[in-house]
């Protein structure tokens, strides 16, 4: 542990330093929003139309296409985008360039530590910079709604509070330098499978409470400076065009100042997407070039509109410093950042089962470890799709237990492709080491079951050595049709360039795993909404979003369905207890703030999340789901170290969405409080009374 947390402290000194020179930098030409919409209206007004037109989209060349171009005549430069979240991904001119490839965002989530998120936002958009980028398409804060989702991996988890929690931290990250958040998919994104075209059907309350309160976060909290809207329909209308959710909600309500881009290829009008809150069309102007002109000389789209979008995106560009002189790209520094995500995928990794506390490996003693399968030989650095970085190196998992361990242990390791040799390699060995995982990408859905040659690797292996780890590298919920017949289970996601090294700190006890799940692992597909179609993945073109406000845990619980692993959950190398609960309430107010000691029972150094649940009233408009996540504290404690959490409560914390209403209400009556190390493990009760 000591060692990992000074080249942690190191890293994130040179990053710390490297990022003041260039937020002093941005200082310097940083002015005020209201100055900034200023200077944007008095450059629109001297635009001609055409010119107008031609700011209002993005362009498509053999170099780039992640461009809306500059017009020298008025000074406005060209802002060029780069994909994410997962580390700096495709833009930029000519070919995509390396950059560090980090944990994936879901493995950012099972940190629960948001100033991890925030490390995590800034690295991503120093490299942004250093790439030539000024906006950074990131991050993806769509709910997983379901497991099966493509791109749950580039997400944040099933649960609201927590998304909405990493998500605010992640982007003050990005923006802290100067660099343009976009936060996207808007709205509930929340499936590949038909995604160009699927009309989701989704009740109001479960809009406010489950899809949008991370978006709302990102807006009010952290102001993200632009916005992307996805594919799907939403009620049927497209979001590009969906003037409720665009002009509505996100403008008129939440006071969102900056600027709209589309999805690539999600426009789908020219009328209605200029009318109802799309501010740019990428990645051309299909919709927004010669249409938008016709429209406007028809009368049918006032000039005003475009002259609106424009000042959107130009006073966000002109407030960052973007129409002044930027500073000079600078190399990544690929090691000092490659220790940053290390830290960060040790810090992530679930500890699932650790029966007899197999783990951690005493290096030691254990002389012959057999190390198996397809992920032992070559390294996890990220899904696929948009978001795939190239790495700027790669440390493999065998090479990272190679040089972890001591000189007289032997490795041997095998890809797992002869299953017999693997099973007669982990019986001569002391213990065995299975890698297996999957491949999640945008653009598709996935199966949770891995591969049937991994399944059937794993049983053989199993088999043959009874003292056999398995370290998972997926982007989602995996199911585990052999969780009776291994030892250990470590959810190691998808680790970035460094997995070699950061998976060996914790089978090694170099990390001590502290990881909590972001979403609920099932038992069986039949867990899940995969089970009902019209739900998912869709019937005659539209998904039923009927479940409601039972996404995730909170329908496990409200079923009474027990899961594989539960949303939350996390295993240690020592051993923690929470005590001595109290509850203060501000007199005649909805404001309470939950303390609680939790202590270190164990003999290791390690951190827990300590995890606060809410139980509502009875409602008359319906109730709400049993237990709800409303925050959490990860704490850092030495062997018999105790510490006091307090965790504030605010009207938000107490309040549900009235579709009668309209508007966020309290809901008056008792309320259970439930605290603990999971949304299944709560020793900690109390309850507060809202009048």
């Amino acid at each position: 542990m000591k060692n990992a947390h000074r080249r942690c402290f190191f890293a994130l000194l040179v990053s710390a330093l490297a990022c003041l020179a260039t937020a002093l930098a941005a200082q310097q030409t940083r002015i005020t929003h209201a100055q900034a919409v200023v200077r944007a209206r008095q450059i629109v007004a001297r635009m001609t139309l055409d010119e107008k037109i031609a700011q209002l989209h993005g362009i498509r060349d053999a170099n780039d296409f992640r461009v809306i171009p500059g017009l020298p005549r008025l000074g406005i430069p060209a802002l060029h985008m780069t994909n994410g979240p997962a580390g700096v991904g495709p833009g930029g001119a000519g070919p995509q360039k390396p950059a560090t490839a980090m944990p994936a965002p879901i493995a950012v989530a099972a940190t629960w530590d948001p100033a991890l998120a925030h490390t995590y936002g800034r690295l991503e958009a120093e490299e942004t910079r250093s790439l030539g980028s000024q906006l950074f398409e990131a991050p993806d804060i769509n709910i997983a709604r379901v497991p099966q989702g493509g791109r749950v991996f580039e997400s944040f988890g099933e649960d609201p509070f927590l998304t909405a929690r990493i998500a605010v931290a992640d982007i003050e990250g990005i923006q802290s330098i100067g660099m343009i958040a976009n936060v996207k998919h808007f709205l509930a994104n929340n499936q590949e499978s038909a995604r160009m075209s699927i009309d989701e059907i989704i009740g109001e309350r479960a809009l406010r409470e489950i899809y949008m309160p991370g978006f709302e976060a990102s807006i009010k909290e952290a102001h993200s400076a632009s916005l992307m809207c996805a594919y799907p329909k939403v009620n049927g209308a497209f979001n590009c065009e969906n003037a409720p959710l665009l002009n509505g909600v996100l403008k008129k309500e939440w006071g969102f100042s900056g600027f709209v881009i589309s999805d690539w290829g999600a426009t789908h009008s020219t009328v209605p997407s200029a009318l109802n809150g799309l501010d740019v069309e990428m990645p051309t102007g299909h919709y927004f070039g010669d249409d938008l002109r016709k429209a406007v000389d028809a009368g049918q789209v006032p000039v005003s509109v475009l002259d609106e979008k424009l000042v959107r995106r130009f006073a966000t560009m002109i407030e960052y410093g973007l129409f002044d002189a930027l500073p000079k790209p600078t190399p990544i520094p690929a090691f000092e950042h490659g220790a940053v995500a290390r830290e960060i995928a040790e810090q992530s990794m679930v500890l699932l089962k650790n029966n007899g506390n197999l783990l951690p490996i005493d290096r030691k003693t254990v002389k012959t470890i057999a190390l198996i399968g397809p992920w032992a030989v070559r390294a996890e650095t990220g899904g696929g799709g948009s978001s795939h970085v190239i790495p700027l190196y790669t440390i493999t998992p065998d090479n990272g237990l190679h040089a972890a361990l001591d000189s007289y242990t032997r490795l041997n390791v095998l890809d797992g492709t002869d299953m017999d040799a693997a099973a007669a390699a982990a019986r001569r060995a002391e213990m065995a080491i299975v890698m297996v995982g999957d491949q999640d990408s945008e653009g598709h859905d996935q199966s949770l079951e891995l591969p049937e040659s991994q399944n059937n690797l794993v049983e053989a292996v199993a088999k043959a050595n009874p003292k056999t780890i398995v370290v998972l590298k997926s982007g989602s919920a995996i199911l585990m049709p052999w969780i009776d017949d291994v030892a250990a289970v470590l959810e190691a996601w998808y680790p970035g360039e460094e997995d070699g090294a950061a998976v060996a700190a914790v089978l090694l006890g170099d990390a001590n795993p502290s990881g909590k799940l972001p979403l609920t692992f099932p038992r069986s597909v039949d867990q899940t909404l995969a089970a009902h179609p019209e739900q998912y993945p869709g019937v005659d073109g539209a998904v039923h979003y009927s479940e409601g406000l039972d996404v995730g845990y909170r329908g496990y619980t409200a079923h009474n369905a027990t899961p594989l692993f539960p949303f939350g959950f996390g295993l240690s190398y020592t051993q923690f207890s929470f005590s001595e609960i109290k509850v203060s309430q501000q007199p005649d107010s909805a404001n309470a703030t939950v303390s609680f000691t939790v202590t270190n029972t164990g003999q290791r150094d390690g951190a827990e999340v300590a995890q606060l649940y809410l139980g509502f009233p009875s409602i008359a408009e319906g109730n709400e789901p049993p237990i709800q996540l409303k925050g959490f504290r990860k704490i850092d404690l030495k062997p018999g170290e105790s510490k006091l959490v307090e965790l504030k409560l605010d009207p938000r914390a107490f309040s549900y969405w009235s579709e009668k209403a309209h508007a966020w209400q309290i809901a008056p009556g008792e309320f259970q409080i439930l605290v603990g190390d999971s949304s299944a493990n709560t020793p900690l009760k109390s309850s507060v009374t809202i009048h």
